[in-house]
């Protein structure tokens, strides 16, 4: 359970996510998927990364039950810093990251596959940012790399989820297969690409960073000052308990 990295001996890094039961990662799971990502990276016998998750869905986000439970607000700033450490090492990772996602993708798991390179999804999968919901605001920024502008807002506002075909026609995922053949699928696409001269690849995810229009840090954490604004004011700390006792406490 937790963070688990496995090299295959194609050269891809499998990174997967185990925080049962709906992959809502603690401050401290945020951290650590951020090192294994980078240290995936630095390692010159990694070609590529796939990164994905064990159960039911690909992740949920923030551990709300974590934060609720913290006095203070070391928990809230953890998960702010790890959220953006981890979505960093994502962007960051030079080497290519193909994203496999299954089930549920919502919150953080949208800050994750938003700033993947390639995406591979299941047929079952559905993304979207039930934020406002919570309390908070964050992750428009990757959401918005991955659907339209005034649909990213709809979504953003209503909290609805879009499907994996719709994302697929807007060209943001690359493949949909059965859930089934998820890990196939992405592994497959994964070993295509670290089947190329590993010095090119890595200089060509470089190049492709570097003219990048999006500002993906600075905009997420951005988003991140008005979240903290909202807990201030007491707003999320509201939403957060209401989400807490209708899901068992």
């Amino acid at each position: 359970m937790g963070i688990r990295s496995e090299r295959t001996e194609a050269a891809v890094t499998v990174v997967s996510i185990e925080f049962p039961p709906v992959n809502a990662l603690p401050v401290g799971g945020w951290f650590e998927l951020a090192e294994a990502l980078t240290e995936a990276g630095r390692d010159e016998r990694t070609h590529a990364v796939v990164l994905r998750a064990e159960g039911r869905g690909f992740c949920a986000g923030v551990d709300i039950k974590e934060i609720q439970r913290d006095s203070g607000y070391a928990a809230l700033i953890g998960a702010n810093r790890g959220c953006a450490a981890a979505f960093g090492a994502v962007y960051d990772c030079p080497v290519p990251v193909v994203a496999a996602v299954g089930g549920f993708c919502l919150g953080g798991g949208i800050g994750l596959v938003g700033n993947a390179d390639v995406i591979v999804a299941a047929d079952d999968a559905s993304f979207g940012l039930p934020e406002v919901d919570r309390g908070a605001l964050g992750a428009a920024t990757h959401l918005s790399r991955l659907v339209p502008q005034h649909l990213m807002r709809g979504l953003f506002y209503t909290g609805r989820t879009v499907g994996a075909d719709t994302l697929h026609r807007y060209g943001s995922v690359f493949e949909v297969c059965e859930r089934a053949e998820l890990d196939e699928k992405a592994l497959a696409l994964a070993g295509e690409i670290a089947e190329k001269d590993n010095r090119t690849i890595r200089m060509a995810k470089e190049a492709l960073n570097g003219i990048d229009h999006g500002r993906v840090h600075r905009d997420y954490r951005f988003e991140q000052g008005f979240t903290f604004e909202l807990n201030l004011t007491g707003v999320s700390d509201e939403a957060r308990q209401s989400f807490v006792d209708r899901n068992g406490g």
